[in-house]
């Protein structure tokens, strides 16, 4: 296997995968999907929605905004409260979603949630739980694809949503993949 890095910044990796199979290459950017833990915003308690939006609808724009996943130091079991508390006219922006915990916040402050008409409030609390992204689209860590260049040779394409540096995704991937091998021979023994 020789892998040669194309392209690397905070926010894209591109690489070349030479000498492996397609299979290979594909349980790669399946497990890049949908096996990498993220946190995700996963339950909201409203106090008080004053808007013309319905909770279950500002629930899922939440639930859809990234945030950071630091490398180590958390499991699936923690929850990091987030709070929002914002009084209309205005654009509710992610950024104002605000974190019990300085590692774990929004990856990207500029996405709008709601715009409030005057003196609508909205009011809540949401729960940030590590998941993966089989079991909800929210916790996908980012983009990947990949194309075949030859038989054995494939340039893949990774862009991170702002959970964790594109490069921290293929790593954690290639652990998981690592993990399933191990359990299967496991079991097979």
């Amino acid at each position: 296997m020789e892998i040669k890095i194309l392209e690397e910044n905070d926010k894209v990796c591109r690489f070349t995968l030479s000498g492996e199979s397609v299979s290979y290459a594909n349980a790669l950017r399946r497990t890049a999907i949908n096996a990498v833990q993220t946190f995700a915003i996963d339950r909201i308690t409203f106090y008080e929605n004053t808007s013309s939006m319905f909770d279950e609808y500002i629930a899922h724009r939440i639930g859809l905004v990234p945030i950071t996943t630091p490398t180590k130091g958390y499991d699936e079991k923690d929850e990091i409260l987030f709070t929002l508390d914002a009084t209309g006219p205005k654009t509710v922006y992610s950024k104002e979603l605000e974190s019990s915990d300085k590692s774990v916040k929004v990856a990207n402050g500029e996405i709008p949630v709601i715009k409030l008409a005057a003196e609508q409030r909205l009011r809540l609390e949401g729960k940030a739980v590590m998941g993966r992204a089989h079991s909800h689209s929210k916790f996908q860590p980012g983009l990947i694809t990949y194309e075949q260049k030859g038989d054995d040779s494939f340039e893949f394409y990774v862009e991170s949503f702002g959970q964790m540096p594109p490069k921290e995704i293929i790593n954690k991937a290639c652990n998981e993949l690592i993990e399933g091998i191990k359990e299967v021979a496991k079991k097979v023994k």
